[in-house]
This record gives C-alpha cells, structure tokens and sequence, in this order.
C-alpha cells in the first residue's frame, strides 16, 4: 500500500492509496512508500489546512451500497455548511442511527467530510482522534462556528 504522511495543524496525518484512489487517512505517521496520486493529496490537504482550498478533487473509495450513498452526501455539504443525521437520513432513506454509523466508518475523515454532520440537539459523534475536539476544531477552521449548537 502507499503511504504519505503530511504534518498539519491537527498533527501528523498519513494517507494511503491503492489502485489508483486514495483509501484512507488516518491520524499519526505511517511512513511507507509515496506516489503521484498521495503527492497531490498531500498537496490538497496543505491547502485546505492553509484555508486555500474548500473542494477536494481526488479519486477516493467512496465504499459500496449505505456507505457509498452516505459519503456521497456527505461530500455534496459544502464548506463551511452543516447538515444533520436526520436530513441525511431523509435525503437518503435510511435511520439516522445508520448514517451516524457510515459517518463513523469513513475511512477519509477531511477528505469526505463527516465533521459537517450534526446532531438535531448536539454535535454528534467524531470517530478520528480527537472526537469532538477534532469536529469542532475542523468546523471552526470551516467558518461553521457560528452553526454550533
């Protein structure tokens, strides 16, 4: 698998890639061998962190069935914007519950933004380190403050 680590305000970050799409980023360094494809990522994400970017365009592993229509949901939030379990679940037929569990199981945090979602009365849940510190951190960084319950 490749892997490229890149150091941004949340701490080291490493994304992986396989077949041509990036599969997932994950916190800490993982140090592996690097590709064009990572190269980019890595450069898209310097860019986000520096506030320079607010549209990923990579090749991503968008999963398959409940997961690859929760994640494409999730990427149709714009930056800056929220959404909550309940108006995906709407939007996608399916429980809240199970959209909280896709968004938990993303493995591209950032990339496919689930920090975007929301509880109708809380936050809500963030898998990636740092839980709810993270979310928050990453909505401020969004402009979404403003948006917090």
């Amino acid at each position: 698998m490749e892997r490229s680590v890149i150091n941004g305000p949340l701490g080291p970050l490493t994304l992986s890639a396989a077949n041509g799409i990036v599969t997932q980023l994950t916190w800490g360094a993982e140090p592996g061998e690097g590709s064009a494809l990572l190269t980019e990522a890595a450069r898209q994400l310097t860019a986000y962190f520096q506030g320079r970017l607010t549209l990923f365009d990579l090749p991503l592993d968008w999963g398959s069935g409940l997961h690859l229509r929760v994640r494409r949901a999730l990427s149709a939030i714009p930056f800056g914007q929220t959404r909550t379990y309940g108006d995906l679940a709407q939007d996608i037929g399916a429980p809240a519950q199970a959209i909280g569990q896709a968004c938990g199981a993303n493995p591209l945090p950032i990339l496919i933004p689930c920090h975007r979602v929301l509880g109708a009365k809380t936050l809500g849940g963030y898998s990636a380190k740092g839980g709810i510190e993270t979310k928050v951190w990453l909505l401020r960084h969004e402009g979404a403050a403003g948006l917090l319950i």
